[in-house]
């Protein structure tokens, strides 16, 4: 074995320089352009403020017109050659409005110097004339607006900088210069500054580091290869003088490398065995706090759901009684109103006597109001109620009314007899009757259809006829109670307007309404979307349930059914 053949190799640097030569000069080029940019910024941002300060002299308009028209107009006055007796005054009635105008323009940035704080601070504004004579020939003389506040002195008065802008004028000869000195305000150039070192600090580093970053994966790739390299031709050389040796130490080094292979598979698995152990267990004790907290979650659900529910039904049944008792003083106040108008004693007699009844009637009605409001919705006053007495007495009650003041017929088809059900009077009873005020709204709205569409019909004749058929149309609510087995189904039917499918699935719900104001509810307002809703509650309390057939222009049939009291 000769020390030749085992000495490490030698890499030459020289070489591998030569080689990234390129490779640094270009990275150096990117950082001098890079180094160059920065330098240059601060006159970007130079000429970007004096851009901003030439375009507010130029664009800003206070007497509907710019400063250069306004000097425009002012050359041209002084070199015309039509001049009056009043030019003199127009001469200076321009001059005064150009003075106003550079006041105008500056004032506003001067006085709300704290609201504007990316404006610059002006300290004067002066347009000086050449090639412009007044009438007597001599030169016209500048236009100057000085600020009151003092100029800054010191160091700071090297950051004022002076503007000068021409504006164009059809006069050949004639020249306007407006000179602007200002100061940019410090907020101002703070941020700029600020703004411009993170946009230059983001192109530094946007450009330094993926080229830094390709410069020493390249430097390295190469370094790597050329290694690799005379590595390869130095094992090339140890293998042929040592290959015996090599091969049996290549097979003790894998028959090691097996069993260490071995060894850590061995390691791995136990490993992974434990590891699925503790992950078993952990999802076994996050699967028990998940459903914990779902049975938390769920009865605290729950206990709020049945809270809302019973203050829901709660006013619920105060706006339907409300709701009800509106409806009941209708009849009163027309029965006496009717009394006034009437002649003769007799007759007045007798409506007042209708009147201190129908009084009766309401006082009675409002103490069992009370007394249903004063306890729970869920804890009804349970009694047998005859269900047939109850929609003939609902007959007797709204037949005038509904003959006289609303022009609707209220029939009726119960059977003779009785029919007992389980459950609170007072609650039916308001149930039962806000059905029929439902189906008194229904008609006055298909009578306020029909009205409606006679009044769209162009042809005089049919549009007649529909008037006349509008008028004689008359509105019909009919009450129908019959046995079905071991139920009692209570049917209040009419003629009305009908629901289209989507007021059939909401009209349930609390507040749902689709009634309008209109002079054909004789004063009946807009309803309250609480009438249906407090049916809903009372069949859900008694056991009941609710059937509607309704289509539009077709009727209403609401269909209640309450089981019967077993003998």
């Amino acid at each position: 074995m000769s020390s030749s053949a085992l000495d490490a190799p030698r890499f030459p640097v020289w070489r591998y320089a030569g080689r990234l030569l390129p490779l640094a000069v270009l990275w150096a080029v990117l950082v001098g352009l890079l180094a160059w940019l920065l330098a240059t910024r601060a006159n970007w941002g130079e000429e970007s403020d004096r851009a901003d300060v030439r375009e507010w002299l130029d664009n800003t308009r206070v007497f509907r017109k710019t400063l250069a028209e306004l000097v425009r107009e002012f050359v041209d006055l002084h070199n015309t050659e039509e001049r009056g007796p009043d030019h003199g005054d127009r001469v200076k009635n321009k001059r005064a409005e150009l003075e106003e105008h550079l006041r105008a323009m500056v004032e506003p940035t001067r006085m709300y110097t704290g609201q504007l704080p990316l404006f610059p601070n002006v300290y004067s504004l002066e347009i000086e004339f050449s090639g412009v004579t007044g009438a007597d020939t001599r030169p016209v003389e500048p236009i100057v607006w000085t600020s009151p506040k003092p100029r800054p002195g010191g160091s700071a008065k090297a950051q004022l900088r002076t503007l000068d802008f021409e504006p164009p004028l059809d006069r050949p000869g004639a020249r306007a210069r407006v000179r602007c000195v200002y100061q940019l305000h410090s907020f101002n150039r703070m941020q700029k500054q600020q703004d411009e070192f993170r946009f230059w600090q983001t192109v530094a580093t946007g450009v330094l580091v993926p080229t830094t970053l390709i410069a020493v994966f390249v430097v390295g790739r190469f370094v790597r290869r050329e290694q690799a390299r005379e590595l390869e031709k130095w094992r090339a050389a140890a293998e042929a003088e040592h290959r015996e040796r090599d091969l049996l130490a290549a097979q003790v080094e894998r028959e090691l490398i097996e069993r260490s292979l071995l060894e850590a598979r061995v390691k791995q698995q136990e490993l992974e065995r434990s590891s699925e152990e503790l992950g078993r267990k952990l999802l076994e004790q996050e699967l028990a706090a998940a459903k914990l907290t779902n049975r938390a979650a769920e009865a605290e659900r729950e206990a709020l759901e049945m809270k809302s529910q019973l203050y829901a039904s709660i006013g619920i049944m105060a706006g339907s009684y409300a709701h009800n008792i509106k409806n009941l003083l209708v009849r009163p106040n027309d029965l006496i109103t009717r009394c006034m108008e009437a002649a003769g004693n007799t007759e007045q007699h007798g409506m007042l006597e209708e009147v201190k009844s129908t009084l009766g009637t309401v006082t009675e009605r409002l103490q069992q109001i009370l007394r249903t409001v004063r306890r729970d919705p869920a804890n009804a006053e349970v009694t047998q109620v005859d269900v047939y007495a109850l929609f003939r007495e609902t007959q007797r009650t709204w037949a005038e009314m509904g003959r006289d003041k609303w022009k609707v017929a209220v029939s009726m088809d119960v059977p003779p007899g009785a029919a007992l059900v389980t459950g609170d009077l007072s609650h039916m009873q308001q149930a039962v009757e806000n059905l029929v005020f439902n189906a008194r709204d229904a008609t006055f709205e298909m009578r306020n259809y029909l009205r409606d569409e006679a009044k769209r019909e162009t042809d005089p004749t049919a549009r007649r006829h529909k008037l006349l058929d509008a008028a004689s149309w008359k509105g019909e609510i009919h009450l129908t109670a019959h046995r079905d087995r071991e139920h009692v189904v209570l049917e209040v039917r009419d003629n009305g307007i009908g629901m289209t499918d989507e007021v059939r699935r909401n009209c349930l719900k609390t507040h749902f309404t689709t009634k309008r104001d209109n002079a054909l509810y004789e004063g009946y307002s807009a309803g309250m979307g609480l009438g249906l809703s407090f049916v809903a509650m009372v069949l859900e309390h008694h056991g009941g349930s609710l059937e509607i057939d309704s289509a539009p222009l077709r009727g209403t049939t609401f269909r209640v059914r309450f089981p019967c009291v077993r003998s």
